[in-house]
């Protein structure tokens, strides 16, 4: 039969009638479901090949209940450790036969529930996602109210128990702490593009954010010292650069400026850097500087940056590997386990300036 022309989509009853079969045998042949005969499937299957046969992706959903698609909602794609913690994804679940539809929030809450809500809307099978916030989740609960499997990536949410893919934060964040402390340092400035509802510096207790969790280190680290770490010194603002370098400078020449800073990820880190060339002012000889996340260029530059290291694919790889588990009928696995952070040092922080 000749194929017909390129002005409509080829459709199952096209190949259908190619293969010699009745619509219901192609339809249950391209699908992969129901009870249809080797020989069938094969006719089926070489009419789709001949005629470019591109299946229908909703058609088929609505058929099985199934879109073989999974949806990843983060916070900022330009952010590498978002970008390292989708790759992870992608490699997990691609094994399992899904694709990945992924979307950006730019930290921002209501882009949250708006792509929540289009990602059910295209029926996706599963959801991971990196919450924006740790206090407001309706939109969350609604996954799990619908039945559809959640994992929630580098962050969790109070009162949500699904799985959370992420890194055990605060052993690295004191014994950062530890190495600064030992180096005379006191007056330690935090730089972060987190909601500041979301951090807590009022202890060393389990937190819900790892921006918290990271604070909550290096409060404990002061604290077993017999000593107070100034909460004037965090300094939560907005996700932009001119933010950022506002508070490198606030908290530099500040009455009582901070003598090590502290960047919350590798975005943050490259801005802080920029703002201390900008001021002339030499690292660690005039101010000390830690970050969070290991980044290729944190080694190159001069002196290489001292991080806190992350297992990111790792991260973004199990949590992909429970989402697949639990769309294929996982049923009360065990809680995915924190992965561990390292202290990486190198030569980025020195003797607190007198």
């Amino acid at each position: 039969m000749a194929k017909p022309g390129n002005h409509r989509e080829i459709t199952v009853a096209d190949v259908a009638r190619e293969a010699g079969v009745s619509k219901a045998q192609a339809a249950r042949a391209l699908g992969a479901y129901g009870a249809v005969s080797d020989a069938v499937r094969q006719r089926v299957l070489a009419a789709a090949s001949r005629l470019s046969y591109r299946p229908n992706q909703l058609a088929k959903t609505l058929n099985t209940g199934r879109s073989h698609s999974i949806g990843v909602v983060v916070g900022d794609i330009e952010n590498p450790y978002f970008s390292l913690a989708t790759r992870g994804i992608s490699d997990a679940v691609e094994r399992s036969g899904f694709t990945v539809v992924l979307t950006n929030t730019s930290e921002r809450l209501m882009a949250e529930r708006a792509a929540v809500n289009m990602l059910m809307d295209k029926r996706v099978d599963g959801l991971i996602v990196a919450p924006a916030s740790t206090g407001d989740s309706p939109h969350l609960r609604a996954i799990v109210d619908a039945g559809r499997p959640l994992v929630l990536l580098d962050r969790t949410v109070p009162g949500l128990t699904v799985d959370a893919a992420r890194a055990d934060i605060e052993p690295a964040a004191r014994e950062a702490a530890d190495h600064l402390l030992d180096l005379g340092h006191r007056r330690i400035g935090y730089i972060t593009t987190a909601d500041s509802s979301d951090v807590r510096t009022d202890g060393p207790h389990p937190l819900p954010s790892p921006v918290a969790a990271r604070v909550a280190g290096l409060v404990t680290g002061f604290t077993e010292r017999g000593l107070t770490w100034d909460p004037d010194l965090l300094r939560p603002c907005r996700h932009d650069e001119a933010a950022i370098r506002h508070a490198v400078l606030d908290l530099l020449h500040g009455p009582s400026p901070a003598t090590a800073l502290i960047a919350s990820d590798s975005l943050i880190g490259q801005v802080v850097l920029g703002a201390l060339q900008e001021q002339d002012l030499r690292i660690p000889d005039d101010v000390s500087v830690l970050m969070y996340d290991d980044q290729p260029w944190a080694r190159l530059v001069t002196p290489p940056i001292t991080v806190v290291a992350q297992p990111t694919y790792d991260i973004g790889y199990a949590a992909g590997t429970r989402l697949a588990a639990l769309i294929g009928g996982a049923t009360n696995p065990p809680p995915l386990p924190p992965l561990p952070a390292t202290l990486i040092r190198r030569g980025s922080i020195g003797p607190a300036r007198s």
